[in-house]
């Protein structure tokens, strides 16, 4: 099952990675500047995640893709991948595991 990972940066930003199963960071966060800000991401994320519209996949010499709020602002970046096929399935992780996933707090402060 998948999770949220919740950190401060060493620039004092805030940020969430959305991981799958296996560990591995299927979404990646912009830096917040307060906690409550990131928190609502995840909460966005989470609502967002579901809607196929809401996805901007682009192509190229590598494959990503960005999960974007109603108002198009962009809520998430995934990684780079090698082929197109492993960029969707990285969305359907993303459709499957972040409407139910727990958010694990790192943050140290």
């Amino acid at each position: 099952m998948g999770y949220f990972e919740m950190y401060q940066g060493k620039n004092g930003d805030y940020y969430f990675r959305l991981k799958a199963g296996n560990h591995e960071s299927i979404l990646q966060s912009e830096g917040y500047t307060t906690r409550a800000a990131c928190e609502n991401g995840i909460e966005s994320v989470k609502k967002n995640a579901p809607n196929d519209d809401r996805y901007a996949r682009r192509d190229g010499n590598s494959f990503s893709f960005s999960l974007k709020a109603a108002n198009g602002q962009v809520i998430g970046q995934s990684e780079s991948y090698t082929s197109a096929s492993g960029r969707d399935n990285g969305i359907e992780s993303v459709k499957k595991n972040a409407p139910i996933a727990e958010v694990k707090d790192k943050v140290t402060a």
